[in-house]
């Protein structure tokens, strides 16, 4: 059952407060139910197509090509909530127009079902200050930046726990627990891998390959999931 503290950003009277792993276990069970649903199988990576569907699924409607120039420099995904009925996404035609950019699009997509999934219902609560709840413009609308998709801080937590979601739902975390289990096998090492070690360079191509996502979305999973470390002490160890 999640937990729900002060919302100190003032969006909310009270918000949801997950730990990664919820969000990784419930991620993995939203995706890999949809793709046995929907496949048969447990395929990776996930198809665009399938991402696509997937939020269709579960919102009133998904626009691939929209203009998001109004909001800002920079917007190329937001969600908005409606009160009573499934919520609009939104992503800017920038993405979907360009092949060359297609993992950014992939990123875009799933960070937006992160706020669909679990933070859409918050609008149906009621617990929102009235102006949240409609009244103020864009308060029913959560936009995305590209800065704030992979990584954002805690402190803007709407924006940490889509983009956690974003990297949990293209790269659940049993299938990418398996590749570094078998990273560290095949290079005799133990522990976190420093990032900028010809073997955490190595692991960090291997999850691109095996989930098609670019260099940061790995890099930033393997980050959080502590396989990698910045730090320049207690680096991998040889196992043997």
């Amino acid at each position: 059952m999640v937990k729900y503290v002060s919302d100190r950003t003032g969006r909310f009277l009270q918000r949801p407060h997950y730990k990664p792993e919820e969000l990784d276990q419930e991620c993995e069970s939203i995706i890999n139910s949809f793709l046995k649903d929907r496949n048969g199988e447990l395929r990776f990576p996930i198809s665009t197509g399938d991402l696509t569907r997937l939020i269709e699924r579960d919102t009133e409607s998904l626009d691939l090509y929209a203009d998001l120039s109004p909001y800002g420099p920079g917007v190329e995904g937001l969600t908005i909530f409606r009160t009573g009925h499934k919520p609009l996404v939104k992503i800017s035609a920038a993405l979907a127009g360009d092949g060359r950019r297609e993992n950014r699009l992939r990123t875009t997509l799933t960070h937006e079902y992160g706020h669909v999934h679990f933070h859409a219902y918050l609008w149906e609560l009621g617990q929102a200050p009235p102006d949240l709840l409609g009244c103020a413009s864009n308060a029913d609308t959560q936009i995305c930046k590209r800065e704030s998709i992979l990584d954002s801080t805690q402190a803007d937590w709407m924006e940490w726990q889509a983009g956690y979601a974003c990297g949990a739902l293209l790269m659940p975390i049993s299938q990418i627990q398996k590749i570094v289990k078998d990273h560290q096998k095949t290079e005799e090492l133990c522990g976190a891998i420093n990032v900028d070690d010809p073997q955490g360079r190595a692991l960090i191509h291997s999850v691109q390959t095996t989930f098609q996502v670019s260099e940061d979305a790995a890099r930033i999973r393997l980050l959080k999931l502590g396989s990698l470390t910045e730090a320049t002490t207690g680096q991998a160890l040889s196992s043997v």
